[in-house]
């Protein structure tokens, strides 16, 4: 049986454990937060821009490679990023993830954009912005964070992706979900709404200001462990209603976090959380441990491979001096960086070039130094920690998280066999 120690435990590496552990791995999963996807927003970007707006994200990945030396999707192709897609989808079940990977749907923000993403969570698809759609945004008054009347007039003021325009207005009502709490979070709105009592009660108040014909914009607070309250919510108003992302933490990347932490417990995966990697030890040219900082001193965690889903500079797992000397926290790796200056001072124009550096890999995603041989036998790496994309802009993370993370799992797996047959034959 192999042993594979992941590091991170973002969508990368929550995806990655569960391939592994599902085919027979021995599986630790050691993060030191609660990973990037409870800051998400419940869905799964593959490309938006390129940059003009992208509606067919998987036909376009060929050719946005070819204008991208460099970037993780010259070796994560289309049918690649297709199957890794599906493969999250079964994971998730449809009642947390849906839509089809090859179609981009233009979805409302907290601001009142409209954002392309490819596929969703159940309770956002009503909320399509298309030509002709009428919106009714309901606030809550005692939430953080959530604007119905800038989400409305934005909305009323955009041109569609598609053409044509959709009307929006604003309501806001006041349901608290906690008696005389002023400010309440999302969660506190979700768990609230876990509860069929007070989902009756939340539904009636939002029914009496829906106009006919309109659909309901709502907060996505729409339940936490009940999948789904937002379907029932629906029934009980009498009109569809979508749930529109706040800032994070997310609350529908709370549920997807859940439900896949949830999933690799099952699959015998061992979580680890709330440590930090502290070091490594290697021989040989491989990886041989890592040591995690515990509260009663190191320990050591031995494996046959390493896999490095840490994120970027988001998550400090990359870190840039005053002196623009780059910095990989858990193996001081080489990484990729842009030539040139890494920060331009036109703050407002194009992105920063520093947030294209990263680990460059080869393509069954094994470190490598940049353009060269590999660091290490038995490390690889997946997601945000990869060289060569801005992800935010592209719109193109989750869809990079997954394929890396799918590809590095089959080739940990690929190489074990090979390892086991040759030690077979030997």
């Amino acid at each position: 049986m192999t042993r594979v120690v992941v590091i991170g435990a973002g969508l990368a590496g929550l995806v990655a454990s569960i391939r592994l552990a599902d085919a027979g791995a021995r599986v630790a999963l050691l993060n030191k937060g609660t990973g990037g996807l409870q800051l998400g927003q419940g869905t799964v970007d593959v490309l938006g821009y390129a940059p003009e707006r992208v509606q067919r994200p998987l036909d376009a990945l060929a050719g946005f490679a070819q204008a991208h030396p460099g970037h993780p999707y010259g070796m994560l192709d289309a049918a690649l990023v297709a199957r890794s897609l599906e493969y999250l989808k079964e994971l998730l079940g449809p009642g947390l993830l849906t839509g089809d990977p090859a179609v981009n749907l233009h979805l409302p923000t907290a601001v009142g954009s409209v954002r392309p993403t490819a596929l969703v969570s159940p309770s956002m698809t009503a909320g399509s912005c298309v030509d002709g759609a009428s919106f009714v945004i309901v606030g809550l008054r005692r939430i953080k964070d959530f604007y119905p009347e800038l989400v409305a007039q934005n909305l009323n003021r955009t041109d569609l992706p598609g053409g044509g325009r959709l009307t929006a207005r604003h309501v806001m009502i006041d349901i608290p979900a906690r008696e005389n709490e002023v400010d309440s979070s999302g969660l506190t709105y979700a768990r609230a709404l876990d509860d069929p009592g007070f989902r009756r009660r939340f539904a009636q108040g939002v029914a009496a200001v829906v106009g006919e014909g309109e659909t309901v914009g709502l907060p996505a607070v729409l339940g936490l462990d009940d999948h789904g309250a937002w379907a029932e919510i629906a029934e009980l108003i009498g009109a569809p209603v979508f749930e529109i992302p706040l800032p994070p933490p997310s609350v529908p990347g709370m549920r997807q976090n859940r439900a896949l932490t949830a999933r690799a417990k099952a699959a015998g995966v061992r979580v680890v959380p709330g440590s930090r990697v502290t070091g490594f030890r290697s021989s040989a040219g491989a990886v041989d441990s890592v040591q995690l900082a515990t509260a009663g001193g190191d320990r050591d965690f031995k494996a046959d491979a390493f896999l490095l889903a840490t994120g970027g500079f988001e998550s400090g797992a990359l870190s840039a001096d005053s002196y623009h000397n780059l910095h990989e926290a858990v193996f001081d790796l080489p990484l990729r960086r842009p030539e040139g200056h890494l920060v331009h001072g036109d703050y407002w124009g194009d992105p920063q070039p520093l947030f294209t550096a990263g680990v460059e890999t080869d393509d069954t995603m094994l470190v490598r130094h940049p353009g060269g041989e590999p660091v290490y036998s038995n490390l690889y790496a997946a997601g945000g920690i990869l060289a060569g994309a801005t992800r935010w802009q592209e719109k193109s993370g989750e869809g990079i998280a997954v394929a890396s993370a799918v590809r590095a799992a089959d080739s940990i797996l690929e190489a074990a066999t090979t390892a086991t047959t040759q030690g077979a034959a030997s």
